[in-house]
């Protein structure tokens, strides 16, 4: 089948997993019990400034992606559509859903967070139409031969510090988001990603691959990686989030 006829297939997972992203952002805000990096990140910097949760997600992902040109990545379809959609999906369920007292609902928040962000994962990468801005980033970082690994885990770290400095939410969740996601979309990335479409976007993800940037946050296997291999966190075009 030609990557036309395949596009439409395609644009439906692409949005379908963004959506899911952004459910799975809210319900972990909503299950109050920690979020993940770069979620603590944009909830401390919406409690500074008042703005919406979702449009802060907008904010930063914009911010990333301009730290994509001195590393010359080119961003795809999906990558404009991550920057645009999760986060306007994640400010219209905040508006809907409401944040339970009872622990149980918030322990079930949690676990049904984790899950459809690993279907997100699936659906979205799997795609193939470019990668979200963070995992662009760390594409681009790993095409210059430094440690994705090392990268990585400085920018969360950081990342992670400056949400809590500024009121983020850390907490349970946290730790069981970090230690829980990487293997769950390891097991759903094989199973719902298209085949390669080699003039939109590379598929390197395999059955031997870890979670993305922007949909998880565990780090990958490898030390390194080029942009395009097997091994690489994203996309070869990046993710999410």
């Amino acid at each position: 089948m030609s990557t036309l006829d395949r596009l439409p297939n395609r644009l439906i997972r692409l949005f379908l997993g963004l959506a899911m992203f952004g459910l799975g952002i809210a319900l972990m805000v909503r299950a109050r019990l920690g979020l993940d990096a770069w979620n603590v990140l944009h909830e401390g910097v919406a409690e500074r400034t008042g703005l919406p949760f979702g449009r802060i997600v907008i904010g930063t992902a914009v911010l990333v992606l301009l730290l994509w040109i001195p590393l010359r990545q080119r961003p795809g379809i999906g990558t404009i559509a991550n920057v645009v959609v999760v986060g306007l999906v994640v400010d219209a369920l905040l508006w809907l859903l409401p944040a339970p007292e009872n622990p149980a609902l918030r322990a079930g928040l949690l676990a049904a967070a984790i899950v459809v962000t690993a279907i997100a994962t699936g659906l979205y990468i799997g795609a193939g139409l470019g990668p979200g801005p963070r995992d662009g980033l760390m594409t681009g970082w790993a095409a210059r031969g430094h440690s994705i690994r090392l990268g990585r885990t400085v920018i969360e770290a950081s990342v992670l510090v400056a949400g809590v400095l500024l009121g983020g939410t850390v907490g349970v969740g946290t730790v069981v988001f970090t230690l829980t996601i990487g293997p769950l979309a390891h097991w759903f990335l094989p199973r719902l990603t298209l085949g390669p479409v080699s003039e939109t976007s590379h598929r390197p993800w395999t059955r031997n691959s870890s979670a993305p940037t922007d949909a998880a946050s565990s780090p990958p296997s490898s030390g390194t990686a080029a942009p395009n291999s097997p091994r690489s966190p994203t996309c070869g075009s990046r993710t999410a989030g």
